[in-house]
């Protein structure tokens, strides 16, 4: 599960992928919670994976189209409003044999090298840090889109980010042989940009 922050943060990472110049301008743009979105999946004893959502996030990114391997990024994802849509499950995962929420409140993780494959692709690696061990993480990033909100006139630009992790690396080893291991994320972002 707790690729879930990879995400989370991850996704807004997204936002140093090498736009044009005519699209975009360099500047910091914060994540869109109520546009964006970190979705992860684990195995449940081979029949079917649990998914699971972050309710609560938050980051910011700065990005240069013209200097993309300069940008910056930073998310952090509340353990508390981590949901797998059963109460008994949720409360379980907030416990010392998982997220071990009461220590360490919070996923981060801060984006350091970015690179680009095409206009419309590339990845970016950074720390991502749960349960109070931080490990090297890389995302598959994939440029959506850039403009102009046609609602508030707010100028954003949107990602898709998925990358997968072994919560065992980050010492959540319960149940291991009947719950997944691997740990498959999905993200997707809106940044807006600051006024």
């Amino acid at each position: 599960m707790s690729k879930l922050l990879r995400t989370t943060l991850l996704a807004a990472s997204i936002a140093w992928l090498p736009l044009t110049a005519e699209r975009a301008a360099a500047g910091t743009f914060d994540i869109d919670p109520v546009h964006s979105g970190i979705a992860f999946f684990i195995d449940h004893l081979g029949f079917s994976q649990v998914i699971g959502i972050a309710t609560e996030f938050s980051g910011s990114f700065q990005f240069d189209a013209t200097k993309a391997t300069e940008s910056s990024l930073e998310v952090a994802v509340k353990v508390a409003g981590i949901s797998t849509n059963n109460s008994q499950r949720d409360s379980d995962i907030q416990g010392a044999d998982w997220f071990n929420a009461t220590e360490f409140p919070q996923i981060t993780f801060v984006g350091h090298e970015f690179k680009a494959a095409d206009t419309k692709s590339g990845t970016i690696t950074g720390d991502l840090t749960i349960a109070g061990v931080t490990k090297p993480v890389t995302l598959d990033v994939t440029f959506n889109k850039e403009g102009q909100n046609p609602w508030d006139k707010s100028h954003v630009v949107g990602f898709s980010a998925r990358t997968s992790i072994k919560r065992s690396d980050f010492g959540m080893k319960a149940a291991l042989g009947m719950i997944g291991d691997e740990v498959s994320l999905v993200v997707q972002v809106e940044g807006r940009a600051r006024s």
